[in-house]
């Protein structure tokens, strides 16, 4: 039998849901939707285990059990009788059921609660089973009722009790002490710490109190899953919870802590040594020393982290401990502000902020968290305006402020209005960003005019024009429900060692003022990225975590693009005219679509006619976002299909199948490791024989493909494949657009048949 799938739900701090459903994506978790409050997912019984077991950022995870009418007490009693409690609860689970949300009959969560309790216990007597007990402290099944408007959602809240109510707190905690994991987690995410940490990288907390910030930055940093150590459960009293599973997951997690904890802690005459740990917390208090301390010890990271006595004046030492320990020479400079004891004087928080100053100015990645009220003064000794984010609701509201530590600008440049209006001023670190400004432009201008009479709505601007400004500017004309934006996605190119990265940096910053106000773009649709070249010729680079996600036209369909998360935005620009040639010479073809990404060369051809659409990737991500841009044009249907696998693999399987098809796009990465693959790896110059010697056999008789590569010193061995019947043409000229004409070297495209 199929296992069975569930709805689930992950409630979260309001403001992080953009986060968790990262986070859940990584978990295996399917049907991601990010809601006011949490993430909505679906996913096997084992999704949710994970999810307990893994989750940094939800509070709790129930599984929807059913959805009921609750228009007033005799509804909701009749709605919940109905669910089928004895095969959702395990056999003798205690239960007790919570209730919240009021309606005009039913007003009262207490009463609520106490129906649908009721209800519960008749269902089972009602069938001769006897009747569950109810427990109000620790009981195995933890039922959860939310009315809203005339419905009711009745779940089973699988933690039990918070997620971040951590086994590392001590007995009497508070539920301040709970709280502060929550808000530490939540910045810990916001900073990219969990990334970062694994990297080796160390972490300075310089207002630490008593070290929820210092002991979560921990955990992360050595794979620890945080409910590893957890005893009681709200899964133990589900009826899908599976021992073998559980035990099978707990087993993965010891392993993988038993790792983490060895890479991270630094070892002195074979017993781990605080002194010499990456992760370091400051605070003046001896006795939230003492419990911070303690809290690292609970939670069996002792020598993985360290707390020292100390405030603004030895932060330093901190910081120095830190990059001299961490294996990457960087650090996050981090804190929670909204753990300073009240009270507290002005000139004290004052001190704290000077701390940050002195450890983000040595930290390569500087990151400050800090409460509202001390945004002003944190953004004066950075001299810049800090990016913040409120976390949080109430008493845990916090303002995320985000600060670089670059100098202040040293002088305006005028930018003529884009509409024609007076000239904007705009502060620059360089007087001669003013000539990127002029190129920019410029070659808008000249862009424009070729868009508007080739009728193309995304397209490259800027292209590393002046070699100071090495940045690649894209414009997107936003489509459907996005009519009427525009959006800039800015690419920087690393720069060369000659290069001083401090000069580097304020020139990209300079971009970054500058572009949004050439092109006349709202500030908060121009998305920046980092693009950097490995010695292998593959791109990739850094993005945002949190995806923006709006719908674009080309050639007349429609595709779906996410502006920040990755470092490509799901549409190559560069392969426009191959998506028109595939359209103009699919009619009633059999279309393969191999390394498919996002499914944009599938799109094109499904919509010139192709009789059978196939689209393989490796990641199920992209293949789901192939779908969703098939489904977003009305080409759905069972003639397309979409399969996961590796490629190569793939090509293998099928050649033994009687399968073959008259047109096929093999647009493949230059390296790739995905842990998907095994033990392979994929290197195009290496393994473009074999590759394409199998496409060729996948090709009927007639039938070609295209395919190409953005390796730039790629070199096809035409040799070889020409023993095996495989003709090369190189076509690449007539596959440039002339928006990218600057850069002729983007890709290499070829048209490949088989000699029969």
């Amino acid at each position: 039998m199929p296992a069975e799938t569930y709805e689930f739900f992950a409630s979260c701090l309001s403001g992080m849901e953009g986060q968790l459903a990262d986070e859940l994506k990584t978990l295996g978790a399917k049907e991601v939707r990010p809601l006011s409050g949490g993430v909505s997912f679906a996913g096997l019984s084992r999704t949710a285990l994970k999810a307990c077991l893994w989750s940094r950022l939800a509070s709790r995870v129930t599984v929807v059990l059913g959805r009921v009418g609750a228009a007033d007490a005799d509804a909701l009693y009749e709605g919940a009788l109905g669910l089928p409690w004895e095969r959702l609860l395990a056999a003798g689970a205690t239960v007790k059921v919570r209730a919240s949300g009021v309606n005009d009959q039913l007003r009262n969560d207490h009463f609520t609660a106490l129906r649908v309790k009721d209800a519960v216990c008749d269902r089972f007597q009602g069938r001769g089973l006897a009747r569950p007990s109810v427990s109000r402290d620790e009981p195995d099944a933890l039922i959860d009722v939310r009315l809203r408007g005339s419905r009711a959602t009745i779940s089973l809240d699988l933690a039990g009790r918070s997620l971040f109510a951590r086994d590392y707190l001590e007995d009497d905690a508070s539920q301040d002490d709970v709280n502060a994991c929550a808000m530490a987690s939540s910045l810990l995410a916001l900073g990219g710490w969990c990334e970062s940490g694994a990297e080796g990288r160390g972490f300075v907390d310089p207002a630490c109190a008593d070290g929820a910030l210092v002991v979560e930055a921990a955990a992360a940093a050595a794979d620890m899953a945080p409910g590893l150590t957890r005893q009681r459960w709200g899964f133990f009293g589900w009826s899908a919870f599976a021992d073998d599973e559980w035990a099978e997951l707990l087993d993965e997690a010891d392993e993988r802590f038993e790792r983490g904890l060895a890479r991270l802690v630094r070892r002195s005459d074979g017993a781990p040594d605080p002194a010499q740990a990456c992760i370091v917390g400051l605070c003046a208090s001896s006795p939230a020393i003492a419990r911070g301390r303690g809290r690292i010890a609970s939670a069996g990271l002792k020598g993985a982290a360290s707390i020292v006595l100390g405030d603004a004046e030895n932060a330093e030492d901190a910081v120095d401990q830190a990059l001299r320990c961490s294996a990457e020479g960087a650090l996050l400079v981090a804190s929670d502000f909204s753990r300073l004891e009240r009270g507290e004087s002005r000139a004290r928080a004052q001190a704290e902020i000077a701390a940050f100053a002195r450890a983000a100015a040595l930290a390569p990645e500087g990151s400050v968290f800090a409460e509202a009220g001390f945004a002003a003064d944190v953004a004066e000794r950075f001299g810049e305006t800090p990016r913040t984010l409120a976390v949080g609701r109430g008493r845990m509201e916090t303002t995320v402020s985000v600060l670089s530590g670059a100098p202040k600008a040293a002088c305006t440049v005028m930018v003529p209005d884009n509409a024609g209006g007076a000239e904007h001023p705009v502060e620059v670190f360089d007087e001669a960003s003013s000539q990127f400004a002029d190129r920019l432009r410029k070659m808008a201008k000249q862009r424009r005019k070729w868009a508007v009479r080739e009728g193309v709505s995304c397209y490259r601007i800027y292209d590393a024009d002046l070699p100071e400004y090495a940045v690649a500017v894209d414009l997107y004309q936003g489509a459907d429900h996005a009519q009427g934006n525009a959006y800039l996605h800015i690419a920087e190119y690393a720069p060369p060692k000659s290069v001083d990265p401090a000069k580097a940096a304020r020139r990209f910053q300079d971009v970054l003022s500058l572009a949004p106000v050439v092109m006349g773009v709202r500030p908060d649709h121009v998305f920046a990225k980092t693009r950097l070249r490995d010695k292998g010729g593959s791109q990739y680079g850094e993005a945002g975590s949190r995806p923006y996600v709006t719908t674009v036209e080309e050639g007349g369909l429609l595709f779906e693009v996410d502006l920040r998360s990755y470092l490509d935005t799901g549409l190559f620009l560069d392969h426009r005219p191959v998506r028109e040639y595939i359209q103009t010479h699919s009619a009633g073809k059999r279309f393969l679509n191999l390394f498919a990404y996002t499914g944009s060369a599938t799109v094109h051809a499904a919509a010139g006619g192709a009789a059978e659409t196939v689209t393989v990737d490796l990641s199920q991500t992209y293949l789901d976002w192939a779908r969703r841009n098939m489904e977003l044009n009305g080409l759905a249907g069972p003639q397309h299909s979409f399969e996961r696998g590796d490629v190569m693999t793939w090509v293998t399987e099928c050649r033994r199948s009687p399968r073959r098809f008259d047109l096929a796009f093999v647009d493949v990465p230059t390296f790739s490791n995905s842990k998907a693959m095994g033990s392979r790896t994929w290197d195009v110059q290496r393994d473009h024989v074999e590759l394409l010697i199998g496409v060729s056999r996948l090709l009927a008789e007639g039938g070609r493909a295209i395919f190409s590569c953005n390796l730039r010193t790629f070199k096809p061995d035409e040799e070889t494949l020409s023993k095996y019947g495989v003709r090369l043409e190189d076509v690449t000229p007539e596959t440039i657009p002339e928006d990218f004409s600057r850069n002729p070297r983007i890709h290499k495209s070829y048209l490949v048949t088989r000699e029969r």
